[in-house]
């Protein structure tokens, strides 16, 4: 995700980033205007048209086209916002699991706090790489353990492995007397938190907006774009090349933002920034339970 000052406008208006739209659309751009010039030419220049045109059809269809556009950018931003909750449910659920386990452990038991820092740690990277279509490879994993990388490697749902891992290793401690029964109760909540935040991650990351909706915008774009030079060029002349461009760009930039933003979990530019948000959850748990 890219840090920036919203204050600093002057600097934002001039500045390019590779994710900027622009940069993007320039090809586009450049073949639109080249058509628009063509119309423009044989429009007033070749055929010399003296009909009066009318905008009424762009006019109308711009207006439904800016209420499709506003709720495609609205759905967009809820699903990464959303992901943004869900990942600040995940520091909040980690940071009360850790808290909770290093007060039920005694001072004898810095081995055992430290294993689970490092399942806990391990879970965070393996619910980032899941997200991102990717695995964790058992050589990052933090937690060095011959039968636990064994699993790690095949399993299908990395977090899931991990999470029940966690579970098991805690449930392990409650048979041996280490940890009471009502003890374990206690931490109920933070753990059911773990695979809550996994699954409505993954809602998001597999419930694209419907194909047909998005097909249909598309459509509508270029239909809408292709169409705007007939009229324009009558009224504008030459005009209309730096016009029709600029409209283009001003739809088009929209449905690429919202086509970003809609999976919040990649690497994109404006993605959220899962690496900096797992990083400071796994030094949160570092500094509770390993007292690093």
């Amino acid at each position: 995700m890219i840090s920036y000052n919203p204050r600093d406008w002057f600097k934002l208006i001039f500045q390019f980033h590779k994710s900027d739209t622009f940069r993007i659309l320039l090809p586009n751009m450049i073949v639109l205007g080249v058509f628009t010039g063509i119309l423009v030419y044989l429009e007033t220049d070749y055929y010399h048209v003296t009909f009066k045109a009318t905008t009424v059809f762009h006019q109308i269809l711009g207006f439904v086209l800016s209420m499709l556009l506003v709720f495609r950018i609205n759905s967009a931003y809820d699903r990464w916002w959303e992901g943004r909750k869900l990942w600040g449910q995940l520091v909040n659920s980690t940071r009360s699991l850790s808290i909770k386990l290093n007060a039920l452990m005694d001072d004898n038991q810095e081995a055992t706090k430290q294993k689970f820092s490092l399942l806990l740690q391990t879970y965070i990277l393996s619910l980032k790489m899941l997200l991102r279509n990717k695995r964790l490879q058992p050589e990052d994993s933090l937690y060095r353990n011959a039968a636990f990388e064994a699993g790690l490697t095949n399993t299908p749902h990395q977090p899931n492995y991990v999470a029940a891992k966690i579970i098991t290793d805690l449930v392990l401690l409650n048979k041996e007397r280490q940890i009471e029964t009502l003890q374990l109760s206690f931490l109920n909540d933070e753990l059911k938190a773990l695979t809550d935040v996994s699954g409505a991650c993954e809602r998001i990351k597999h419930t694209p907006i419907p194909y047909a909706y998005s097909l249909f915008l598309k459509k509508i774009i270029f239909i809408y774009v292709i169409t705007m030079p007939l009229p324009f060029s009558i009224d504008f002349k030459y005009w209309a090349i730096p016009i029709v461009i600029f409209i283009f760009y001003a739809f088009a930039s929209l449905e690429l933002i919202s086509e970003e933003i809609e999976d919040p979990f990649g690497e994109d530019a404006n993605d959220l920034p899962t690496d900096e948000i797992a990083q400071r959850i796994n030094d949160t748990i570092k500094v509770l339970l390993e007292n690093k």
